[in-house]
C-alpha cells in the first residue's frame, strides 16, 4: 500500500513530506552554479538529477545578484522538475559563497520567487561552508575544512547554544591561510626571491613560474590588475606541489599551509571532540604532498580527532539540508548569516 497523502495541515505542521516528495539543492560558487533535484524519503536522499553551469553568479553593489541567480536557477530547476516528475519542491536549500556577508539580496528575493515558481514552503539559505559541512559529515558533530582558492573551517557540536564555530575565510588579502591562493602566492614569492638572488628562493619554482606565466619581471603588471587575482594565484599551487618532492622550499610552503589549515580546524572543533575532521574542496586534489603534512599537523593540534575525506560535495550537502528540512529532521544550528531557515513560504 502507498503512503497516505500529505495534507495542507501536515505541511503547515512541518510534518515529514513522504516518499514521493522532491527537494531542490543549489550550490553557487566561484566556479559556477550546480543544481540537483532528489526524492526525499524521510531518512535520506534518493538518487538525484543534476545541472551544472560554469557561469558564476554575479556580485554587484547589493551583494550576490539574486536576479542573475534566478535567471539560471528557475529554468534549470523547472527542467529537472519535469525530468523527475516532481509536482513541486517540498523544500530547497541554496548554498552560496559569500552568503554570510553578501547574501542580503538573496535573503530578500529568493523565498517568494521559489514559492511562486515551485511551491517551496521550506527554504534554507546557507553559506557554502555550511553546505560543505553537511556534504562532508551530514548532521554529525565535528569540523570541516573547505579549501580551494580560499579556505574556511566550520565546526559544531550541534547544540543551539554553541551554534557554529568559524575560522578564517577572510579572503586572500586578510586570511585564507593555507589555501590555494596562499600556497600559490608563497610559491611565486619564492620564485621572485630566486630571480633576485635573495635567501629563501627556489630555482625550481622560478622555472615553473616562467613556464606558466612568462618572464617573472612582467608578472606584477600582469597579475595585480586581474579581477580574478586569487584564482590566478591558486593556479600556481599545483606547481608548488609538483616541486615538493625534490625542492625543500616548495615542501616547506606546503608544510606551512598544512599548519595553517590545522590551526583553523583546531579553532572550530568542538571542545573535547573525538569526532571527525573532514576535508573538502579542490585544493586537496594536490594529494599527499599536502595531506601528509596535514595529518602530521592535525595529530599535533587535535590528537583525538580523525582526519577523513568528505563523504560528499557541497551540492550533496545542499540536498541533505533540503531533505532534512522537508522531513522536519534538521538539527544543524541555524544562524542569521550562515544558515537561515524560512518556513511556510507562500507565493
Amino acid at each position: 500500500m502507498g503512503e497516505p497523502p500529505v495534507t495542507p495541515a501536515d505541511r503547515a505542521a512541518g510534518a515529514p513530506v513522504g516518499r514521493g516528495s522532491h527537494v531542490l539543492g543549489v550550490d553557487s560558487g566561484g566556479s559556477g552554479l550546480r543544481i540537483a533535484v532528489a526524492r526525499a524519503d524521510g531518512h535520506g536522499v534518493g538518487p538525484s538529477v543534476t545541472y551544472a553551469s560554469d557561469e558564476p553568479v554575479h556580485t554587484g553593489p547589493a551583494g550576490i545578484d539574486a536576479a542573475h541567480l534566478l535567471s539560471q536557477l528557475l529554468p534549470a530547476a523547472d527542467e529537472l522538475r519535469h525530468e523527475t516528475g516532481a509536482d513541486e519542491f517540498a523544500a530547497c536549500c541554496v548554498g552560496a559563497a559569500g552568503m554570510g556577508s553578501l547574501g542580503d539580496d538573496l535573503r530578500a528575493r529568493l523565498p517568494a520567487a521559489l514559492a511562486t515558481a515551485f511551491g517551496v514552503r521550506h527554504l534554507a539559505l546557507a553559506a557554502d561552508a555550511v553546505t560543505a559541512y553537511a556534504g562532508a559529515l551530514d548532521q554529525r558533530p565535528g569540523a570541516v575544512v573547505a579549501a580551494g582558492t580560499g579556505m574556511i573551517a566550520l565546526g559544531t557540536d550541534l547544540t543551539p547554544a554553541a551554534g557554529w564555530r568559524r575560522a578564517d575565510g577572510w579572503g586572500h588579502l586578510l586570511g585564507d591561510c593555507g589555501s590555494g591562493a596562499w600556497i600559490g602566492r608563497a610559491g611565486l614569492e619564492a620564485a621572485m626571491r630566486a630571480y633576485d638572488g635573495r635567501r629563501g628562493g627556489s630555482a625550481a619554482l622560478l622555472a615553473r613560474a616562467e613556464a606558466m606565466f612568462g618572464p617573472v619581471t612582467e608578472l606584477p603588471g600582469a597579475l595585480y590588475p586581474r579581477p580574478d587575482r586569487p584564482a590566478a594565484l591558486a593556479s600556481f599551487a599545483p606547481e608548488v606541489a609538483r616541486c615538493a618532492s625534490e625542492d625543500p622550499v616548495a615542501a616547506g610552503i606546503l608544510c606551512d599551509a598544512a599548519r595553517h589549515i590545522a590551526d583553523a580546524a583546531a579553532a572550530v572543533c568542538p571542545p573535547g571532540s573525538r569526532g571527525a575532521v573532514a576535508y573538502t574542496g579542490g585544493l586537496f586534489r594536490i594529494g599527499e604532498p599536502l595531506l601528509a603534512p596535514l595529518r602530521e599537523a592535525l595529530a599535533d593540534r587535535l590528537p583525538d580527532a580523525l582526519l577523513t575525506e568528505a563523504a560528499g560535495s557541497p551540492l550533496d550537502g545542499a540536498v541533505t539540508i533540503a531533505a532534512a528540512l522537508a522531513g522536519n529532521r534538521l538539527v544543524l544550528p541555524t544562524d542569521p548569516k550562515l544558515l537561515q531557515i524560512t518556513r511556510h513560504v507562500r507565493g
